[in-house]
Parts: structure tokens; sequence; C-alpha cells
């Protein structure tokens, strides 16, 4: 039945709405921390397909949107994604420079060159929040009913980067909604981080320390009366990259490969004096199966088994909690999963060469929904995470299209109905 469904909901597809929706999508900043504007402007789309919409604050100012079909007897379907993008900041000198004049110096403006949307969050992740709106919307151009419950909900506070923000305050209060019954529990999850249009059944876990050591600065001509924090941050280093070599001899992941660590950034030294103070930063990836605890537990093993000189101080801090408070969890469901494979396959009918179970080689908020409520999530969207926060952010046409009758095809079929 999947492909006759296809051709009718190919022969229903309003291309021209469709981009409509992204480039107006696109044209809504939303920043980390400022989604507000974004959320009620998808409470405007969400509205006119029969959704009870509703909204409500994650933090003071910052609101999340959700969407749920008229309640019925069969599976229950929640789709979601993150509302914030990240900064726009040096976007403009880029183009600039790169290309004087060109219209995607504009990261707002959606415009199309090369086969593609380009602007900010076009990949990262309007593109898929987009999908999503625009299937509910081919379904209903199509006449096709479904018998399963649909909840599109889109949450603020997933990024990072912003002071004061990306700590996933707007999935934490999603959680509190379904368990509290304010927002339907779903059997199944959908969440639409860019894949290039397979299907994530795993993701990587992660966290990121922040180590400072701290001596006592002297004037160069007299380093005997100081306590030298660069020299032992150099023992540091040698000690955290010895047990990234352990890591990287460790297990592998079938889907994302074998845990890592990496130093990231270091800063520290005084103006012709003894280095006083010397702060590192890391990040720890996470292979499925790890336990986040003992993670940490092991990094810092390794980090406080080095023979410091007497009178240096060493404190390690964790500033990017999710759902552990030292960082997100890594996850995965069975590759074999049912709707996971019905996607799938929904997707390879609608875009060949797509849909194949992969893993997520990034982090995003599947653990809020198998973890805290029991419900098995993926990740399925267009768009390539590898031009996600850059300049370059696009999304290309084509996928984007294909995408919104892929889901719309999987909708159809996961919930149910006459005609499907």
């Amino acid at each position: 039945m999947s492909a006759p469904l296809l051709q009718r909901l190919a022969a229903s597809q309003d291309a021209a709405a469709d981009l409509a929706l992204l480039k107006a999508a696109l044209a809504v900043e939303s920043v980390t921390g400022n989604e507000t504007g974004f959320a009620r402007f998808l409470e405007g789309q969400l509205a006119p397909l029969g959704l009870s919409t509703g909204r409500g604050e994650f933090r003071p100012g910052r609101e999340n949107v959700w969407g749920v079909s008229a309640p019925e007897v069969g599976p229950r379907l929640m789709i979601l994604g993150h509302t914030d993008t990240v900064h726009v900041r040096g976007w403009e000198d880029h183009w600039d420079t790169q290309a004087p004049g060109d219209p995607r110096r504009n990261p707002f403006g959606g415009s199309e060159a090369e086969g593609q949307v380009w602007g900010r969050g076009a990949s990262d992740l309007k593109g898929g929040i987009c999908t999503a709106i625009a299937a509910l919307r081919l379904l209903q151009r199509a006449g096709i009913a479904l018998d399963g419950q649909v909840t599109l909900a889109f949450i603020g506070d997933e990024e990072s980067g912003e002071p004061g923000s990306g700590v996933s305050a707007g999935a934490k209060d999603l959680v509190r909604r379904i368990l509290a019954g304010e927002i339907p529990r779903p059997d199944f999850g959908l969440y639409v981080e860019p894949t290039r249009l397979d299907v994530y059944t795993a993701q990587i876990g992660f966290f990121i320390a922040e180590i400072t050591l701290t001596g006592r600065t002297a004037y160069f001509g007299t380093p005997e009366l100081g306590v030298d924090a660069l020299k032992a941050t150099h023992a540091v280093l040698a000690a955290l990259w010895a047990h990234e070599a352990e890591l990287a001899a460790g297990p592998r992941h079938d889907l994302v490969g074998a845990s890592s660590l990496l130093v990231t950034g270091i800063e520290g030294g005084g103006f012709i004096a003894v280095p006083g103070h010397c702060k590192l930063s890391l990040i720890r990836k996470l292979r499925p199966g790890e336990a986040l605890d003992d993670a940490v537990a092991a990094f810092e093993a390794a980090v406080k088994a080095v023979d410091l000189a007497e009178g240096i101080t060493l404190q390690i801090d964790y500033p990017a909690g999710r759902d552990h408070p030292q960082g997100g969890s890594p996850v995965e469901i069975p590759q074999d999963t049912a709707p996971a494979r019905l996607l799938a396959e929904c997707v390879q009918l609608a875009r060949p060469g797509a849909g194949q179970i992969g893993g997520a080689p990034y982090w995003s908020e599947m653990p809020f929904l198998t973890k805290q409520i029991g419900c098995p999530t993926v990740y399925c969207a267009p768009g390539d995470i590898a031009v996600a926060h850059t300049y370059e952010e696009r999304i290309e046409v084509q996928e984007y299209l294909a995408a919104i009758r892929a889901f719309a095809l999987f909708i159809a079929r996961y919930c149910g109905g006459a005609d499907t």
C-alpha cells in the first residue's frame, strides 16, 4: 500500500507553499534565549491544521509550543525539535568577504541558490520543523484521515553558546508536562535533528569539563618565589592524552565508533611573570552503553593521579549539564524497533538512497524521551549536520520536499486509517 499512497501524496504536494513555509520560518530570528517569537509563529502554523495548541514558559519570557490532534484510539506519535538556533555573529562579514552583494549574506533571508535554501536554522533544524508541519498539511490536502494521535512539540534552549542558556530547559519542561498529563505521552518519538534523512537509532553522550589550576605568580627575575600553574597544566595534559589513547583503543560501537576525549582550549600565563593561573577545557564523547557517572569518575581519576607541585590547587567544573548533572547521556534503541524500520522504509521510497539506519555523531535531546518517559525515539530530518552552525548553513530543496512526503507517508502508516 505504501507506493500508491506515496503517489497520492506526491500528486497533492504544493511545493511552492512548502518552500514559502521554510523561508518564513527562517525569517524569524530565534537565537537561543529569543525563542518565543518563533514559538508564536509556529503556533500560528499549527492551529489551521486543526491541532489543539498550547504554549508555556520554560524560563521567564521563553516559551515552548505544541499542538495535539484530536484524541483517537490508535498509536500516539510525537514529532519534536528545538526552536533555537546558534548566533549569527560574523555571518554578514563572511559573505561580504566571500561574495560581496550575495543575498546569502542575510542569515534570515532564506535565499535560494544552487538548489539550496540558505539561512541560519535551515539545516539545524527549522528544515525539520517545517517538514513535520508540511507533512500534516499534506495529509489533509490528500484527504487522509488518521486513527492515531499526532503531537508536534517545539522546544527551546537546546543549543549551547549563549550565556545562561543551553541546558535543555525546554526539554525538561516538556517532560514535566507529559508526566503531569498536560501533553499526551507518546508511544514513539521522532526528533527532527538533521540526518540527511537517515534514521538514527543511537547517539553519543558527552560531558564538558573545565580544569582550573592555580599556583602563585612572581616576577620573571625571581621565579623561585612563584608556583608555575602552566607547568602543572602540562602534566595534566599529558595525563589527559594518555587517557584519550586508552579510550581510542577501547570498545567501539557499531554506529558511533569509539569513545574519545578532546582538549578544546587552554588559557593562562602572566605578563613577563610566572603563570599563576591556567585553565583548560575538554569534551568527552561517550558511546552508547557507557554510564556517564563512570566516565566522569575515570576522567577525574586520571587527572587526580597527576603529581602536582606543592602549592598548586586544581578545580574541575562541569558547565553543560543536560539530562545528567555533568552532561548528556548516550542512548540507543534497538535497530530493529518496528517504527524505526517503518520510518526508514518510508524514507527510502520517497528519497532513494536515504533512510539508512545510523548513529548520531552529536548529542541532542533524545534521552529526555527514551530515559525519562520510556518512549523509543529516533532522529531523522533533512539537512546536513556538517553545515550546521556555519556561515554557509543551507538545506537542499529536493531533499526537503522529499522529506515532507516521507514524513506524511510515515505518519499515515504509523497512525493508521482507512486510506493507509
